[in-house]
């Protein structure tokens, strides 16, 4: 039987046009999520109905004229009504997501944490992040006439979450378009519906606090059939998708006779950090520990790459090994602190094993050996691994150790360079570009680094896991299609109009035109 968990309002359902529809959790194709920490214990459980796809795309096309043309002001209330629901409810928000995704509790209460600030970013009307981006503005275009910009909400916008970040993320992309007019098909990863379905509900209820038309926010949940659909249905005018490149190029696939319509993607990341000699190595060790191996190392920013000059590699390799063997690895609301709880699935731990395998089968060196650890509960633990290798290829080969391979788990690959040369071109090989850090007191270093790093994220002397909200977020390569989120992301949720508007009369016939005042009369 489905344990009830107590934040989430309903049985497992779909959210559309203002009324939850309960899923059966009979029968073929049943999802379910368990605790990854206990994974006896079931958290949601229903089965997906495709036809819910149309019926949620239409209500939210329903929903749109009336909500498009509520004044912004209204609009934003409802938003800050939902941070405020989102501020109370906190530390139990911060528990279901620790709960259905093994996150470590403190870092599921700072994502529940991230819901509320999401709204105050969104809505900032001061310098280069927040609505100010979106601002319209009117100028002289001549003596009679005025220039004009403004900006229109795209539509329904199909919303499609994952697992890691499962209400931060989805968050990050509905706050930003229904703030600008959008109405909202949302699918929550199918590995945790149970957060996506309370992401929903604190969204439902500050709709109807407000008087909101039926139909703004949905929800449907399901695996492959239903995010196909929804991210092709006709009805549909953009995509924003945060997930792996995979999953991406089939949403790509889906739209590539729909020029119109905005797809944004945010995937995933085979991030690198650069260590040079003259870098404070406390701080380097710690960031580099910290973001490789941070939510079990299923963040797309985490440090994939290590690459450290040779003239410190044997004080700082040892060291990097012994802080990550030191890592508290246990269950994530135990009574003492860890700083990793288990994986997600155990498909996903047997992918981390396996790719350690490989690596080492290819000439990898393994210094810390990633393995399956037995928890409380028979839960997916695993270990945190670190491989060296003679080299990073951009490029998926199985023959080379540094392949150019998304491993979304607990394993540091690392490599030893002789120059910056070096450091910068190993950094970038790969067909990712998500984030880059680096290590170093030299400025002209840093600028060198800053300049020819191909990533979205750069970040200096702080490791790659490090984003700002108030800052875009996003990469290029297989980590994007160069629309970032972060304080950007209103800039995908809206299109930009363009105005010339004539208050004179005296309109220029052009030469070899004629019009006589009489044809008019």
């Amino acid at each position: 039987m489905t344990e009830r968990h107590p934040p989430r309002r309903h049985t497992p359902s779909d959210l559309i046009a203002g009324e939850f529809r309960s899923l059966t959790n009979a029968g073929d194709g049943v999802i379910r999520s368990t605790d990854p920490a206990e994974p006896s214990r079931e958290l949601w459980a229903g089965a997906p109905v495709l036809s819910h796809v149309d019926d949620a795309v239409a209500a939210a096309r329903k929903a749109l004229p009336e909500w498009s043309r509520t004044p912004f002001e209204d609009r934003a209330a409802v938003l800050r009504r939902f941070a405020e629901i989102c501020h109370d409810q906190q530390t139990e928000i911060g528990t279901l997501i620790s709960e259905e995704t093994g996150k470590a509790l403190w870092d599921a209460k700072t994502e529940a944490g991230a819901l509320a600030a999401k709204v105050d970013i969104t809505l900032d009307d001061s310098g280069n992040s927040g609505i100010s981006r979106v601002r319209g503005y009117e100028f002289e275009a001549g003596v009679t006439k005025a220039g004009r910009c403004v900006f229109r909400p795209h539509g329904v916008m199909a919303v499609v979450g994952p697992f890691n970040f499962p209400a931060h993320l989805p968050n990050g992309h509905i706050v930003p378009a229904l703030a600008m007019g959008n109405t909202v098909v949302f699918k929550p990863s199918d590995k945790t519906p149970a957060v996506g379905q309370r992401l929903a509900e604190l969204l439902h209820e500050a709709l109807s606090d407000s008087g909101a038309p039926a139909g703004v926010v949905n929800l449907v949940h399901g695996a492959g059939e239903i995010a196909g659909t929804l991210v092709g249905h006709e009805g549909v005018d953009g995509v924003l998708f945060t997930g792996s490149w995979p999953v991406g190029r089939k949403i790509l696939e889906r739209n590539l006779d729909t020029p119109g319509r905005i797809v944004a993607l945010e995937l995933g990341g085979n991030n690198a950090a650069v260590v040079m000699p003259d870098a404070d190595l406390r701080q380097a060790a710690i960031e580099c520990v910290r973001c490789a191996f941070i939510t079990t190392g299923q963040r797309c920013t985490c440090t994939r790459r290590l690459i450290v000059h040779r003239d410190i590699a044997d004080r700082l390799i040892p060291a990097i090994c012994q802080a990550t063997s030191a890592l508290v690895l246990g269950h994530p609301r135990g009574d003492e602190p860890a700083f990793m709880g288990p994986i997600i699935t155990e498909d996903s731990r047997r992918a981390v094993l396996e790719a350690q395998a490989r690596f080492a089968k290819a000439g990898g060196e393994v210094l810390v050996e990633a393995r399956a650890v037995d928890g409380p509960g028979g839960g997916w633990y695993v270990s945190p691994g670190v491989v060296r290798v003679d080299r990073f290829v951009p490029r998926e080969d199985p023959s080379e150790a540094g392949t150019d391979e998304e491993v979304f788990g607990p394993l540091l690959r690392i490599c030893v360079v002789d120059s910056l040369d070096e450091a910068i071109a190993q950094a970038n090989a790969t067909r990712y570009g998500l984030a880059a850090s680096i290590f170093t007191r030299d400025h002209d270093a840093i600028e060198r680094f800053v300049h020819e790093a191909r990533a979205g994220c750069v970040n200096v002397n702080a490791g790659t896991a490090g984003a700002s909200s108030k800052l875009p977020f996003g990469g290029l390569g297989l980590s994007g299609n160069h629309r970032p989120a972060g304080a950007f992301s209103l800039d995908y949720c809206a299109y930009p109009v363009a105005a010339l508007i004539e208050s004179g009369s005296d309109a220029t016939v052009a030469p070899g035109m004629m019009l006589d005042d009489h044809w008019l009369r």
